[in-house]
């Protein structure tokens, strides 16, 4: 005879925690939470990036890459025009070509203008960029925003959880440094 046992919210915690990983091999008796915070990452990176594509495709500007739509909204932050070197460095980019390359593009499509400052060369949105993500904006508030429906409790912890972020991706940056010495 088959019973169903009733499970309590004890239960739940006293059952063995099987981490959520997506390489087992690389999963580290001293920090586990560590690669499933990795595993998250990967997962939310990639739908972060579907979401910033799509958005932006609905804002008008199709057929742009992750990293495209991003170098746009930093262009376009606080309406100061940026070098090259200082989009690279906020961004945490280190191949200049890349940005470099949607930069391009993005004149390619007239949301960006490029002007000489001296030396530098420096980037702005246009009006037709000014635009685009003033759209993107307006879509995110519907469609993102909307959709979280954030009290100040989780507000505190996507705080929290950005802050995090930040520490941990030191904690990377200067992991690579150490690996590229190796």
């Amino acid at each position: 005879m088959n019973r169903k046992s009733k499970t309590t919210a004890a239960d739940e915690t006293d059952a063995p925690h099987h981490e959520i990983v997506s390489s087992a091999h690389l999963v580290s008796p001293r920090s586990k939470e560590l690669s499933e915070f990795e595993f998250g990452l990967i997962v939310s990176n990639n739908a972060f990036s579907r979401w910033i594509v799509h958005c932006m495709s609905a804002a008008g500007l199709r057929e742009l890459t992750p990293l495209d739509v991003l170098v746009l909204h930093h262009v376009n932050h606080r309406a100061r025009d940026k070098r090259l070197s200082d989009i690279c460095f906020i961004m945490n980019v280190e191949d200049t070509h890349l940005i470099n390359y949607s930069l391009k593009k993005l004149q390619g499509l007239g949301v960006v203008a490029s002007s000489r400052n001296g030396k530098d060369v420096t980037y702005a949105t246009t009006e037709l960029g000014r635009k685009h993500v003033e759209r993107y904006r307006e879509i995110r508030e519907n469609c993102l925003i909307n959709a979280l429906k954030a009290d100040d409790a989780l507000n505190q912890q996507i705080g929290e959880l950005a802050r995090l972020l930040r520490v941990l991706s030191g904690v990377y940056d200067q992991a690579a440094r150490a690996a590229a010495s190796l």
